[in-house]
Order: structure tokens, then C-alpha cells, then sequence
């Protein structure tokens, strides 16, 4: 069983579907053949998380028989992608869906039409330009993260060839330009906060650079400016393709399936024909278009307005996701555990995400009004978290932990205070910035010494819990004044609220030594 099968004749479709592998129902070469013709969407970034959401989606309103184009994929920055996980395998590849219950969802996704080097060097750019100036272009769109969006300053003395993404996306917008001004949405799928005007602040500093030293007419500004021709929407999205799974890929072998051999770049990235993700998935986009979409919409896609948007992504960081993920990150490093799926087996830290989404974080949630807060959380809780196929690890979401307690705490606990909320009702928040101290400290729930993930401001923070030993009874804990007083670390002053001698008295108990964690876990979780 192999995935050109599909399109060079040799499909034996009954073999395929009593494996339980769902194939396209659709007309591919007759897809292909209109999308060459008459394109409608380019997506930059050949990775994982696009074949497995953004082009699965289309690919089931494709089965559906609700649209007749297909995408095309461009790849920025590592074109191998495009030789070793896209041509050999003629655009096709297999999405396996991850259901927290163990089971796999098979499905080929064949909704990728062509798959492009976007760069000079390569035939391929002519076909970019080509596509570019074409009049049926609706969108394009990007996974590249949010690195991607970068600018360097060398790149913008490069003129009108350069090498870096946005660099080249204003290039094939000024073809666009050039062609009649013709509209386009630019669209970002990218998990970062108001990821469209990222996009659009890249483009625009090559555009203005540019106009500055003659390459391009400042109209050229002007029609990048002008929301009639060109927008760049927000967007949320929220779904995890971790690398390809060992297991997945034996258990696609026991079936028969030839085509699960890993690939790793030169530039390290990890791919394969196959694409294993979760079950779980969120897109909210931006209702704000000025060529027309693909019906995305008709596979689940929400499309709403940009205050909406801005609302579900609050409602994920603040409350119902980022600071679940957190608290049970640091506790995790603690208590030696090494996936998040194991610790959703935990009969302590279960009860401590839970109650702190449900009962603490949600008197403050923002509710984006087309989804439900209490249903959001309940996915990640019961669905996401304790995925087996899942090989997320505590070690990884406690990376840059002083970057997003901010973000993650502090913006519930000054809803508190604006709001003139009853503080007592924050109890396993506090208990969360009081783990942060002894994690700083690098000593786990037994005693032994562990590496606490990286962090620009770790080193500095570790100082200030220096002075304080785990199993020492009496000993100053005035240190802690200089932690938690930190603004930029907890958002706030917490000596300013009612929460500083609760955290620090939590932090003396779980500093009581071997045991400690758990104990005061356990204590504070189920006094809830």
C-alpha cells in the first residue's frame, strides 16, 4: 500500500478501506487540473501542521463535493521538504488523527495540488509569479511560526531578491501589484497573538524599504494599505502535530501502509509521508476578505470578527489552556514525571488544573461567545491531555515559564483586583507562583537535583531563591520578597494584593523537604 497508488492506477481501494484508511472520493486529476488553471489559494510552510488541519479541511469539503480547488503549498525556508515529504509521494500524504481513547483516524489527504520552492533559484518562482498575477487568487496563507516573520536588516539591502520569507512574499505581491492592483488576503495560521499584523509588518517594512530607494512606486505602499485590496486578517488556532510517532508508524506498517519512513532534514526538520496529530482542533479567523475564501467555514473553521478573535485567544492564554499547561508543567518537573499524558493519571494534579480553570481562573474568563469556555476546557482535559500518542513533556511547556506568568496568572489576578473580587477564592493559583520558587531551586519531590527547562531569565531568578535550602526547618524566607515583587514576572506586585503571605507561606511548606510537593499538593488541591 502505497500513496502513489492513488493516482498512478494501481489503487486497490477495497484493501484500503477494510484497513480502515478513508480515501479521497473526489476527482483528484480534475482538481488539479482546475486549481492549475484557475488558483485560488497558496499556503507558505510545507510542515506538519499544515498538511494535517489547514489541508485536511479542504480535502474534506473536497469529499464533500463543495468545492472544486485544491491549495498550493510554497515552502520558504527548507526545501527539502518539498523533494523528500511532498514529490515522491505526488502531493499526497496520510493524516492520522490521535483519539484520546487510542484508537487512529487514517484519512489521505490529496487536497495539495502542487507543492513549490518558493525561491529564485528555482523553476518554481515562475510559477509563483504566474500564480500571483493571477485574477482567481483568493488568499494566501502561513504556518511558518513566528519566527518566520522576521526582518533583517541585510535582507532589506538585498532589493528585490530576498531571502527570507516576508522578503519574498512582498516580492510576489508586488507582481500581484504590477498585474492591476488586484485584491488578496493575507492570512496567518500561525499560533502567535494578532499573527496578522505580523505578517503585515514584515511585508510593509520591505515595501517602505523599497519604495524609500526607488524599486518600487510608493503606490505600491498605498495598495498594500488599502483594506478594500488587501487585508491580513487575525486568526487562532489551536491544534498539536508533535513529530511523527514510533508508534504510529508500527502500527501503520502492520497494515501494510509502505509509505512511513521518517525524514529529517539538513535543517532538522522532522517529517514524514505521514502526519499524526490530535483529535482536537480550533480555527477562528477573522471574517475579513476582499477576493473571496475558500468555504473553509463548511469544515468547521469559525469565522468571525477580529474583536472575537482577540477574545478566544484571551479566553486560551488566560484561562481555559496556557495556564492549565503551566501549572501542570512546573509540578510535573517536580514530581519526576516526563509526559503530560501520565501526569492526567495523577490523583492530585488532574483536581489541580481542573479546579483552577473551572473554579478559580473562570469568575474572570473572557467568553468569546461562539465557544464555550466550560466546553473548551472540558476538551483539553478530557481529550487532549491525556492522549496517549501524545509525546508532549512537562520539561518542554515549563521552557520560558518568567515569559508567560504574566500573561498565563497575572491577568486573572488583576481581573481580581479591578474587579473587587474575593481573593480568598484564589487558592491553587497562589499555589502554582509558590511551585515556581522551589522549581527555581532545581530539586524534585525526592530530594534529587533536576535542570530546570531553558529560560532567558533563569539564571537570574535562581539567585533569588539562593539563599533557601528544601529540608531546611529554620531559615529566612525575606528572599522571597525580591520574587514575588517582580512586575514583569508576575504582571504585578503581588505584596500589593492579599496573595504574597499566602504564596510565601505555601512556599515554606513545600520547602519542608523529601515529600514536600505532594503533601502540599494533595493538601491545597483537595481543601477545594
Amino acid at each position: 500500500m502505497k500513496l502513489t497508488d492513488i493516482t498512478n492506477g494501481k489503487l486497490d481501494r477495497p484493501q484500503w478501506e477494510a484497513k480502515g484508511y478513508e480515501l479521497p472520493t473526489y476527482d483528484i486529476a480534475a482538481v488539479r487540473k482546475r486549481t492549475h488553471e484557475a488558483p485560488t489559494w497558496v499556503h507558505f510552510g510545507g510542515g506538519n501542521i499544515f498538511r494535517a488541519f489547514p489541508a485536511a479541511l479542504l480535502n474534506d469539503i473536497l469529499n464533500k463535493g463543495q468545492y472544486d480547488r485544491g491549495v498550493i503549498v510554497a515552502e520558504t525556508f527548507d526545501y527539502e521538504v518539498i523533494d523528500k515529504a511532498y514529490t515522491p509521494y505526488d502531493n499526497l500524504s496520510l493524516s492520522v488523527s490521535l483519539q484520546s481513547s487510542g484508537t487512529i483516524e487514517k484519512k489521505v489527504i490529496a487536497s495539495v495540488t502542487e507543492a513549490l520552492k518558493a525561491d529564485y533559484a528555482f523553476d518554481d518562482w515562475k510559477r509563483l509569479v504566474e500564480i500571483f498575477r493571477a485574477p482567481s487568487l483568493q488568499m494566501i496563507t502561513f504556518t511558518i511560526t513566528e519566527k518566520g516573520y522576521g526582518v533583517q536588516p541585510a535582507d532589506l539591502e538585498r532589493g528585490l531578491k530576498p531571502v527570507l520569507a516576508m522578503g519574498k512574499v512582498a516580492a510576489l505581491l508586488y507582481e500581484r501589484y504590477q498585474a492591476g492592483q488586484l485584491p488578496l488576503t493575507v492570512q496567518s495560521m500561525d499560533n502567535c497573538s494578532h499573527n496578522g499584523d505580523k505578517v503585515k509588518a514584515g511585508v510593509m517594512a520591505y515595501a517602505k524599504h523599497w519604495a524609500e530607494q526607488g524599486l518600487v512606486p510608493q503606490a505600491f505602499v498605498g495598495y498594500l494599505s488599502d483594506e478594500k485590496l488587501v487585508t491580513f486578517p487575525w486568526s487562532m488556532i489551536d491544534k498539536i502535530t508533535p513529530r511523527p510517532h514510533a508508534k504510529v508508524k508500527e502500527l501503520l506498517a502492520a497494515d501494510g501502509f509502505d509509505d512511513n519512513d521518517y525524514i529529517e532534514t539538513e535543517r532538522h526538520t522532522f517529517t514524514a509521508p505521514f502526519v499524526n496529530s490530535e483529535e482536537t482542533q480550533y480555527l477562528v479567523i477573522e471574517d475579513h476578505y476582499t477576493n473571496g475564501r475558500p468555504p473553509l467555514d463548511l469544515a468547521g473553521v469559525i469565522y468571525t470578527s477580529r474583536k472575537t478573535v482577540d477574545e478566544v485567544e484571551t479566553m486560551k492564554v488566560t484561562t481555559c489552556l496556557n495556564p492549565l499547561h503551566t501549572a501542570m508543567a512546573l509540578y510535573g518537573c517536580m514530581l519526576g514525571y516526563t509526559l503530560i499524558s501520565a501526569e492526567m493519571g495523577d490523583e492530585d494534579i488532574r483536581p489541580f488544573i481542573q479546579k483552577i480553570g473551572y473554579i478559580e481562573a473562570m469568575p474572570v474568563v473572557t467568553d468569546p461567545g461562539i465557544i464555550n469556555p466550560y466546553e473548551f476546557i472540558g476538551a483539553f482535559i478530557g481529550k487532549r491531555l491525556p492522549n496517549p500518542f501524545m509525546p508532549d513533556t512537562p520539561q518542554r511547556i515549563a521552557m520560558d515559564t518568567s515569559q508567560k506568568l504574566p500573561i498565563r496568572f497575572g491577568e486573572t489576578i488583576r481581573k481580581y483586583v479591578a474587579r473587587h473580587l474575593d481573593m480568598d477564592n484564589l487558592v491553587l493559583i497562589p499555589l502554582v507562583l509558590a511551585g515556581y520558587a522551589r522549581y527555581l531551586k532545581g530539586v524534585d519531590d525526592e530530594g534529587n537535583a533536576f535542570t530546570p527547562s531553558p529560560d532567558p531569565m533563569l539564571k537570574e531568578l535562581q539567585l533569588l531563591v539562593e539563599p533557601l535550602t528544601v529540608g531546611q526547618e529554620e531559615q529566612d524566607y525575606s528572599c522571597l520578597k525580591k520574587l514575588y515583587s517582580r512586575q514583569d514576572i508576575f504582571g504585578m506586585n503581588l505584596y500589593e494584593t492579599p496573595l504574597a503571605s499566602r504564596i510565601e507561606g505555601m512556599v515554606k511548606e513545600l520547602f519542608a523537604g523529601r515529600g514536600a510537593v505532594r503533601r502540599t499538593l494533595h493538601k491545597y488541591v483537595t481543601s477545594r
